[in-house]
């Protein structure tokens, strides 16, 4: 498996090598000794999310208070989507930058969201399944959003999909707003956090 830092610290693609023969496919989007020589720690997994998107919906820009904030290991198991990290941490040498990567159930790629950045994706075709490996479970209180149309941002979504959002993405506030009302995550509180999940 490859793995690759993105253009946002602390989030990182990889890359399995697919199995086909005359049955299928076989593949292993998540291998633990590749993520913790990337990462630099283990992934805890707290809860698995599974979501189905039609065509053109977005789900995110989502985040959650750090700590102790909520990792992602994100892949495709049926379609293809266009999955999106931004760095919201303030301070961060990397806030407001986010990259973007191609998910699919061909390629098996995957991405790992640290705790503190937003993540997000549009589903490419109907049907899109995306599969969450998520260190803490869910909680409600204290997760947050922002409008994945924020025009400040000018996220890569594909101009010809008309965008499907949920009532509370659509009237999520734009990041500047979040930033305002003091719900980013700090990037020193964060690399506090990874700090402690290295030396256990």
């Amino acid at each position: 498996m490859d793995a690759r830092e993105l253009a946002v610290r602390d989030a990182f693609e990889f890359t399995p090598r697919t199995f086909p023969d005359s049955r299928g496919v076989f593949v292993a989007p998540f291998q633990e000794s590749a993520f913790v020589k990337a990462v630099g720690h283990p992934l805890h997994v707290a809860q698995v999310n599974h979501s189905r998107s039609v065509r053109g919906s977005i789900r995110g820009m989502h985040f959650a208070d750090t700590p102790p904030g909520q990792a992602k290991y994100v892949s495709c198991a049926r379609g293809s989507l266009l999955d999106v990290v931004l760095d919201v941490r303030v301070g961060s040498p990397t806030f407001g930058h986010w990259d973007a990567i191609r998910l699919d159930d061909v390629e098996c790629r995957a991405v790992y969201v640290a705790e503190g950045l937003a993540h997000g994706f549009v589903a490419l075709e109907d049907d899109t399944v995306m599969t969450y490996l998520c260190s803490t479970s869910y909680n409600p209180a204290a997760e947050h959003g922002f409008t994945p149309l924020d025009s400040d941002l000018a996220l890569p979504w594909p101009t010809d999909l008309a965008p499907v959002l949920s009532a509370k993405d659509a009237s999520a506030p734009t990041l500047a707003d979040a930033e305002a009302a003091g719900l980013l995550p700090h990037y020193q509180d964060c690399v506090a956090h990874y700090e402690r999940l290295r030396s256990r």
